[in-house]
């Protein structure tokens, strides 16, 4: 009787959160039309398979919280959600309109469209790889958003992206929407267990697809994964990689090393190994006097494309590098990592040092993470 007892205590609190094995088994029959999902063999989101460098350091950095943790089906419908046009008013657009699995998960206009030809986004869309990997967890350009569940929402609200805002209703009028659909209940039962479709549940749905794109097989993964060592000076981020160039190994020592020791010290605030922002970095300097604390991505996949920056002014990475080189500006939101006393910072690298370290940002493009079925389109177009 006891076990009996705790089996129904467990089995109701996985159907609260969505376990699996509270959900039915059986094929959402209505979605399986409409995508080339097999519900028989449901992707693996869950337990990714990471290098050895990817330990407690990283797992540290998790913004995951307890309260949505990685279900295979949940993540599914995330995928399915993160893909469908129908999200939108007009059919136009959806999350991966702005964030194209190809591109790294950005867009290459400076600005985006969404559901509109004319009107644009006013930030430029951040590419999603290890965003999972940044703390305190924040998301946006701006940080506005405390965490990736909540900026989930803010896309369907905005009048230029998916278009609900204002008179179209809000999230009630989109969910009428999906519920009129042949395979939103279905989808939802078999993720959830129910078929109520909510906005937490999207939320929950979204965030678990987003955080699964984790970028680990770039040429720097290959090359790093043979010095590794745990017990080595600074985990062996210094040492030459046999995959490397001579430019290339001379690009990812200027990363790697200190403005104090004859660096860039750029890894002090792009962190390997998930090159991920650091949790007390501040403002790069972009326009004087500037008060506002701004996030960036991951530098994973930067290289696949422009243009850069959270307004998208720079074209190219060697505009950015040239950035950081001469062109900071003084504000009081500067990083102190930025700066040299009370000015500043200038670097003043050769060319050819600064064309050393675009040579070693080309080597984190991950072209597994742009390639992956479980990051692609599902739909049947």
């Amino acid at each position: 009787m006891r076990w009996h007892l705790i089996a129904s205590a467990v089995t109701l609190a996985l159907a609260a959160c969505g376990g699996e094995s509270a959900q039915p088994s059986r094929t959402p029959a209505g979605v399986a039309k409409f995508t080339t999902i097999d519900f028989a063999s449901v992707a693996k989101y869950s337990a990714p398979a990471l290098p050895a460098y990817f330990d407690k350091t990283v797992t540290a950095l998790d913004n995951s919280p307890g309260s949505n943790p990685v279900n295979d089906r949940v993540a599914t419908l995330g995928r399915v959600l993160f893909y469908d046009l129908r999200l939108s008013t007009n059919d136009r657009a959806s999350c991966a309109s702005c964030h194209q699995q190809a591109l790294g998960f950005t867009d290459s206009m400076r600005f985006s469209n969404g559901i509109s030809g004319a009107a644009t986004t006013d930030f430029h869309a951040m590419r999603l790889g290890n965003l999972r990997y940044w703390q305190p967890g924040s998301t946006f350009w701006d940080r506005r958003a405390a965490s990736v569940e909540a900026q989930a929402s803010i896309p369907f609200h905005s009048l230029v992206e998916m278009g609900w805002g204002g008179a179209a209703g809000g999230f009630d009028t989109l969910i009428r929407k999906m519920g009129a659909t042949a395979y939103y209940p279905d989808l939802f039962a078999w993720a959830f267990g129910s078929s109520t479709i909510t906005e937490p549940r999207i939320q929950q749905a979204l965030a678990q697809f987003v955080r699964a794109m984790i970028s680990s097989s770039s040429r720097w993964d290959t090359g790093y994964a043979q010095v590794f060592s745990p017990t080595a000076p600074d985990r062996a981020l210094n040492a030459d990689l046999p995959n490397f160039s001579p430019q290339e190994n001379r690009g990812r020592k200027l990363f790697m090393t200190s403005a104090a020791q004859g660096g860039a010290g750029c890894s002090s605030c792009h962190v390997p190994p998930t090159f991920a922002l650091a949790a007390d970095a501040r403002s790069n300097g972009l326009d004087a006097g500037e008060k506002r604390l701004f996030k960036a991505p991951s530098l994973r996949n930067v290289g696949l494309t422009g243009p850069y920056m959270h307004d998208g002014r720079f074209a190219t990475l060697a505009e950015v590098i040239d950035f950081y080189d001469h062109g900071i500006q003084q504000g009081p939101a500067l990083d102190n990592r930025l700066r040299q006393g009370r000015s500043p910072r200038r670097m003043k690298l050769s060319a050819a040092d600064r064309a050393a370290l675009v040579a070693f940002l080309m080597t984190l493009t991950d072209p597994e993470l742009t390639k992956d079925p479980r990051f692609s389109d599902p739909f049947r177009r």
